[in-house]
């Protein structure tokens, strides 16, 4: 173990996967809305050609590893994030279905092929530019969660240049950005097909948005139920238990 782990990293659990992954604490852990993305989205079962953009330490592509048989290339602009992702992989034995790329998600169907992927999945940063410093004191951080290098309209754009016609792409993002994700897909070939909002309990506002699109599809727009993070006794619901940790409580 000690030979795959650097400074202050550690080996976590993806417990409903049954895979490990690594995380430090000082740059970059996954987060709810990555499981939630890889549990969301469109992924053929057997075979096909899947890309991961804004991968960060690989947690989308390990979870999708889960459900899937098809290549999976996962995109991210941070070396030590990719790095990370990289080591996570070999650990799991998944070198032959995930390949890592360490470059920028601006301009990666020049690099890795145009329209040829079947599926797209996107965390892309959540935030304006603005602020990022105030915020976020760890430039790590900063670029997973600002838009300092990468626009949710660049972010978009790119997943419509990897996708085949008739391919899947889904994001994870944040209410507000409703209308301009909506905007930008619709921008760049990508009609908005499904939509779930999650809430953090009933009677709250939602704090999440989850969509995805298809290149070139035709308008139908289905929303669907709610998903809530946190019952009235302020444990996860059943739904996100599953989601988690492979069972309900």
């Amino acid at each position: 173990m000690e030979e795959i782990l650097r400074d202050d990293e550690r080996l976590d659990f993806l417990l409903a996967e049954d895979l490990r992954i690594i995380q430090s604490p000082s740059v970059f852990s996954f987060s709810l809305d990555a499981v939630l993305l890889a549990r969301f989205a469109y992924v053929p079962i057997r075979s096909g050609e899947i890309v991961d953009l804004c991968a960060g330490n690989g947690a989308i592509p390990l979870f999708l590893s889960a459900r899937t048989k098809a290549n999976i290339t996962a995109v991210e602009l941070q070396e030590r994030l990719a790095n990370m992702a990289e080591r996570s992989i070999q650990y799991n034995g998944l070198e032959n279905r995930i390949h890592m790329v360490n470059d920028d998600v601006i301009g990666i169907a020049s690099k890795i092929g145009y329209e040829k992927y079947d599926t797209v999945t996107c965390n892309p940063p959540y935030f304006p530019a603005e602020g990022a410093s105030e915020k976020n004191l760890l430039e790590h951080v900063a670029i997973a969660r600002h838009e300092i290098r990468l626009t949710l309209e660049q972010a978009v754009q790119s997943a419509s240049e990897l996708l085949k016609q008739g391919g899947k792409a889904a994001f994870v993002h944040r209410p507000g950005r409703l209308l301009d994700i909506v905007t930008a897909m619709r921008a760049n070939r990508l009609e908005p097909k499904r939509i779930r909002f999650v809430y953090p309990k009933e009677g709250k506002e939602a704090n999440t948005l989850l969509i995805e699109g298809i290149k070139d599809g035709k308008p139908d727009l289905k929303v669907l139920p709610p998903l809530y993070v946190y019952g009235a006794d302020d444990e996860y619901t059943d739904e996100v238990r599953l989601l988690l940790y492979g069972q309900q409580g």
